[in-house]
């Protein structure tokens, strides 16, 4: 099953998207936002399932072209967004290019942040931003979205939570980022805006590229028209999302629409390139002492999607041109 958000409000109306992502069907009469949807999965899922497969089946009234520029972020806001930090391999690499040692509790237990979920934003919207001097960077990652997951949930039982799947470009301010840091209270400025892909997912449209806590398939970012990296989502993540719902949910239960991030999707070194541009840099200043690539300028476009072993598109693709911000007053 796939299910958007087209653009309404601040919360959306929920629809249901046909399987090749043209065609959807109102499913306000189910529940008015995913939000609600995930309030009462129990109840809600079976229904939207029957709506689905009435799609799937041939034309249902009321039926629409799906116009993934009008889709909002399937959740367009969200009581919880916990961001992980999955592939060790990355965070390795960024502390290797600055001359830092990796503690080894980095491979026994996730890194994770809580991030900005007020106001994520669609798969086509631009990326404002006032100062290219702040470091504009994408991050390509995978995430989940959760029902209500019991306080001290272990990692096994939290990969039944996981309801739905999407991709998500995480920004990033990189050279924002070690003046937050310094203060040994975490990200706020650093993190601005949260884009997603025009669908969310249920795992079983994935097949057997889901097997429970890992998505197998090659995530694709495309900087201005060139590839810049696709590595599988299923090698090098050292956390599943089992284990990192787990570990969001150590001390607290967790609430229906909690969406749980990966972090930068990284192979160690591998040939399929990065997803994120503060990646690419530390390779090169590695290699050369320096880093070569710039961040990202005003009209820069960032392109984040994955495909089905036929080549076809699952969620849809972020597709996002940075834009200049001019504050009001």
């Amino acid at each position: 099953m796939k299910l958007a958000s087209l653009k309404s409000g601040r919360d959306g109306k929920l629809v249901v998207v046909s399987r090749d992502l043209t065609r959807a069907v109102s499913a306000e009469s189910i529940a008015p936002t995913l939000q609600a949807a995930m309030d009462n999965w129990a109840g809600s899922e079976p229904k939207l399932i029957e709506l689905f497969d009435a799609l799937q089946a041939g034309p249902v009234e009321g039926e629409f072209a799906f116009d993934h520029s009008q889709a909002a972020a399937p959740l367009p806001r969200c009581y919880h967004w916990a961001d992980g930090s999955a592939y060790v391999t990355h965070v390795e690499l960024v502390r290797k290019a600055r001359g830092a040692e990796l503690p080894e509790s980095f491979w026994t237990e996730p890194l994770m942040y809580m991030g900005a979920s007020d106001a994520f934003i669609g798969a086509q919207d631009d990326v404002l931003m006032e100062n290219e001097e702040w470091g504009i960077d994408f991050e390509s990652e995978v995430a989940v979205f959760t029902d209500d997951v019991p306080a001290g949930t272990g990692a096994q039982q939290a990969r039944g939570h996981i309801k739905l799947i999407a991709l998500v470009n995480d920004v990033s301010l990189r050279n924002l980022i070690p003046a937050e840091l310094g203060k040994q209270f975490g990200f706020y400025q650093s993190k601005p805006q949260t884009a997603f892909t025009p669908v969310a997912i249920t795992p079983d449209e994935l097949g057997d590229a889901w097997d429970g806590g890992k998505l197998h398939l090659p995530l694709i970012s495309t900087l201005n028209g060139k590839k810049v990296g696709s590595p599988n989502a299923g090698v090098d993540m050292t956390f599943d999302f089992g284990q990192l719902i787990a570990h969001a949910a150590k001390s607290r239960a967790l609430m229906a629409g909690t969406v749980v991030g990966s972090g930068t999707v990284a192979n160690k070194g591998s040939v399929d390139g990065s997803s994120c541009l503060a990646e690419i840099r530390c390779l090169e200043t590695i290699a050369d002492g320096q880093p070569s690539t710039a961040f990202m300028s005003f009209g820069d476009s960032i392109r984040i999607e994955m495909d089905d072993a036929q080549g076809t598109t699952i969620f849809g693709a972020i597709d996002q041109v940075i834009r200049q911000y001019t504050p009001p007053g």
